[in-house]
């Protein structure tokens, strides 16, 4: 009898492969070739499941997406059901930042999708900017709670992507070494202090 293969599976198996070859070496470096012989499989199997290159690329990116809101969705619902607005949003933004290997893993993900989006490659802005809009209306949501507003206006949907703004440049500043993760910490109290003092 032949045996099933869990077809998802396998294309998390390529996907994950695929990060490890970017975060240690840019996306240029995830070819079929190098990807395939990561994840032990034949250049031929990697193509049957992404037919392009660009496929096996943008799939990897949402998976790094995605695996970042499942960090936040289990610690988000076990606060109850009112957590304050600086808890939803320290969740969420710790969630994400490189404070242990596997996020700091998939920060270098991110950061080269980012970077190529910029330079106009194989990835282009339209494939990495969902995250930071769909944050940017949870966080202004939490804002106009904090605030007492009876809805949001200008001023929380530009400091909702202020802080998303801001979370991204801390993981930056943790990507490179110049802060380590209990200082991007502080660092990110210090902008909730901004935005949600009492």
């Amino acid at each position: 009898m032949p045996r099933l293969v869990d077809h998802e599976q396998r294309r998390r198996e390529i996907t994950t492969a695929a990060r490890r070859v970017i975060a240690h070496g840019g996306l240029d470096a995830a070819t079929f070739q190098t990807v395939a012989a990561e994840a032990g499989m034949s250049v031929r199997l990697i193509q049957y499941y992404f037919g392009t290159k660009r496929e096996f690329l943008v799939a990897t990116f949402l998976a790094v997406v995605a695996e970042a809101g499942q960090r936040f969705e289990g610690p988000l619902a076990a606060m109850g059901a009112n957590p304050t607005p600086r808890e939803v949003i320290r969740t969420i933004l710790t969630a994400v930042l490189p404070l242990d290997p596997q996020r700091h893993e998939d920060a270098l993900v991110l950061a080269a999708f980012h970077a190529a989006a910029l330079t106009g490659g194989v990835v282009g802005p339209e494939d990495t900017i969902g995250p930071a809009r769909y944050l940017f209306p949870i966080f202004a949501q939490q804002l106009r709670i904090h605030r007492s507003l009876e809805s949001s206006t200008p001023a929380e949907e530009l400091d909702a992507q202020l802080l998303v703004l801001g979370g991204s440049g801390i993981t930056q500043v943790v990507l490179t070494g110049n802060n380590t993760p209990d200082q991007a910490l502080e660092l990110l109290d210090r902008l909730l202090d901004r935005f949600l003092s009492v």
